[in-house]
């Protein structure tokens, strides 16, 4: 009772989630899933088809996987609960309170990975939870997936569990795990599921649940798209698809037992993972054999719209109005998203692996239905937080001949070059802002997602028109940012931005012209924020005394830092485990101590007292005192940034989240110290 008087005398104090919770009070209660079984017995009904488990607080918006997976059932008329954030830790009463559904259970860590939601990059356990209510820690444990699975099974042996979300994806194989240190098999495996769907969930949901409807056995769905399951040959054998291919991976353990042999597997995952004609994959895991089925096409138009179409309340669940704001809901309660997919390849990013390299736009129509209902809840005041996906520049770009997509083997699209069939013409997306500004709601609608500022290059994307691009670039200046342009050039050295899949750091310097110039034009004074990845496969201490020299000369006082934290099903995460690119299989160096991580990072805080010393030691030893020159002048002619004391250091923060200013006036305080 204490924390949820503590956690409401703090959230009263927020005026946004008091209107959030008076939006919540003009909805019924079923207008949400239900998720108690009083909840259920409101709409009457006797048993549940499907009951979904998730790590995260259940926020009924199409940003929020798992109630994008609950609606998706509810449109196939299935009766569907959510249980979110069960409890681990009592009796386990959370997983038996529903009782069984008539066809499967469902689990998901939720929207993150839950030990990227739980721990940091140095492993320290996170003080704030962004899926959670206040941002309360503790309600999601570690590897949340397997958790919840195995407790279903070993309720409910018969009932089928189908597990999914981006846990599930990145571990579908078998992969690194930072966080124990440890080569982990596929987590069906570990979990004990019966299936696995990887990726976006819609469409191989759709075929599930129509194979279930006819009376198909659960045990039968061996040859879905887009899913994998573990079978025992000597129990069943693994059914023949006419139109497949199949390759066969080293099994998991050959895996433990060379780490050579592990990172090649990786090659061959990544590209079946981004084909269009994917082969089906096997890989060998003790007495069992791993299936993983070819991904569907990419969503159709239709097919996206319809998932963000469906009937959102686009709120919390009213049962978190005493326990304080969900962060993670805060941040995009007034976004929008426009299309999935990225065909970026990074190599430390796991969005291709699990949205896939191929883009999925929405049309510009379900795209402003949308808008109109952010636009009409009482809450909102003209200003859209952000219109964009996972790189805000790619909506409705795709090649412009099928036939050479359908072939296509490579993990990007744009590196090392921008592929000659991508169209990659930025007035779509133009027009939709232009749409968007229309609207007489809108005052303003800005672009929070990142921007490849490469494709803004005509040196780099000679596939478009100059002209469209500078309209794009213009039109994002002057009506969709406020006094800063975040980009993400991540690093200065050409062979680690190679390894990266990012263009060279010369397309940065042309576009700051580009951005200089309009800032002139405009008169508009904005501010170029670049963000930049410390200790990242390939980079050595002299990479980031570049990076710093380099970023200085340009006038950078650097503010935003991330430490590169392996996540599974990445190229830069095989390497940091094995030591070898799994496309070349030659060794490739990596900071992996404490101490290296460290040291690459005090070179982006040159302009700190504590650091010159160190820096002035460290040039001297490796013979550069031209950087040092540049770093640390003698006349000392950089003049500090008057926000300096301001700067975030985000290198133990890879999770954004908004941290409130807490306002608690005295004698409340007083109360709660009694």
């Amino acid at each position: 009772m204490q924390f949820i008087k503590e956690s409401l005398s703090l959230s009263i104090l927020n005026p946004l989630f008091l209107q959030t919770m008076q939006e919540t009070k003009k909805h019924q209660l079923t207008d949400w899933l239900p998720t108690t079984n009083k909840e259920v017995k409101i709409r009457g009904w006797e048993q549940l088809d499907v009951i979904l488990f998730s790590g995260d607080a259940y926020v009924d918006h199409p940003s929020f996987g798992p109630a994008v997976i609950g609606r998706i059932l509810e449109s196939y008329g299935l009766k569907v609960a959510i249980v979110p954030q069960p409890s681990v830790n009592d009796n386990l009463q959370d997983f038996e309170k529903l009782g069984k559904p008539r066809l499967f259970f469902g689990c998901t860590g939720g929207c993150m990975d839950p030990m990227v939601s739980n721990y940091t990059a140095s492993k320290r356990r996170r003080d704030k939870d962004a899926y959670t209510p206040n941002g309360d820690k503790g309600f999601r444990p570690d590897y949340a997936t397997s958790v919840y699975s195995k407790i279903l099974k070993e309720k409910f042996p018969d009932v089928p569990v189908l597990i999914g979300g981006i846990e599930a994806s990145l571990r579908r194989v078998t992969h690194y795990d930072y966080w124990s240190d440890k080569l982990l098999p596929t987590i069906l495996e570990t979990s004990k599921a019966d299936m696995l769907v990887y990726g976006m969930g819609e469409q191989p949901l759709r075929e599930i649940v129509e194979l279930l409807q006819k009376g198909v056995p659960f045990s039968s769905l061996k040859n879905i798209k887009q899913t994998a399951v573990l079978i025992n040959q000597k129990e069943e054998k693994i059914p023949i698809v006419k139109d497949w291919e199949d390759v066969t991976i080293n099994s998991h353990e050959a895996c433990l037992a060379d780490k050579k042999t592990f990172a090649s597997n990786f090659k061959t995952i990544e590209q079946e993972s981004n084909k269009l004609k994917a082969r089906r994959i096997f890989q060998e895991v003790g007495k069992n054999t791993l299936v993983i089925n070819p991904p569907f096409p990419t969503m159709t138009e239709k097919e996206i719209d319809g998932s963000f179409d469906l009937p959102y309340t686009r709120l919390p669940h009213p049962k978190y109005n005493k326990r304080g704001p969900i962060p993670a809901f805060e941040m995009i309660k007034f976004s929008i998203n426009i299309h999935r997919g990225c065909f970026g390849g990074c190599s430390f990013c796991t969005i291709s692996a699990h949205q896939g390299k191929f883009i999925a736009s929405r049309s510009q129509e379900s795209v402003l239905k949308e808008i109109d209902k952010v636009a009409n809840m009482p809450d909102f005041k003209g200003y859209l937080s952000d219109i964009g996906g996972p790189s805000a520049n790619m909506y409705q770009m795709k090649g412009k001949v099928q036939s050479i997509c359908d072939k296509c083997v490579a993990p990007s699209c744009i590196s090392p070059v921008i592929c000659s069939n991508l169209d990659t013409s930025h007035k779509p997306l133009t027009d939709l802002y232009q749409a968007v500004d229309k609207h007489p709601k809108i005052k303003k609608s800005f672009i929070g997602s990142g921007i490849r500022h490469d494709m803004l290059v005509p040196e780099f994307n000679k596939n478009a028109d100059p002209k469209e691009l500078d309209a794009y670039t213009e039109e994002v200046m002057t009506k969709h940012v406020s006094g800063r342009l975040k980009v993400a050039p991540e690093h200065t050295s050409d062979p680690v931005l190679k390894l990266m899949r990012k263009p060279s750091f010369t397309y940065f310097h042309k576009f700051k012209e580009r951005f200089d110039r309009i800032n002139i034009k405009k008169k508009l004074n904005l501010q170029l924020i670049p963000y930049f990845i410390s200790s990242h496969p390939a980079s050595e201490v002299e990479d980031m005394a570049n990076l710093a020299a380099e970023t200085k000369n340009m006038g950078f006082q650097l503010e935003q830092v991330q430490g590169f934290t392996p996540t599974p099903m990445t190229v830069a995460t095989v390497i940091y485990y094995s030591g070898y690119h799994p496309y070349t299989l030659k060794p490739t160096k990596t900071p992996k101590t404490k101490k290296e991580k460290e040291d690459q990072h005090k070179f982006f805080f040159w302009y700190k007292k504590e650091n010159k010393d160190w820096i002035r030691n460290t040039l001297n030893k490796v013979g550069r005192q031209d950087l040092l020159k540049v770093l640390l002048p003698e006349n000392n002619s950089w003049k500090k940034n008057k926000k300096a004391q301001e700067t975030k250091n985000t290198f133990d923060d890879a999770v954004p989240f908004n941290r409130r200013k807490k306002k608690v006036n005295r004698s409340s305080s007083k109360k709660r110290r009694r």
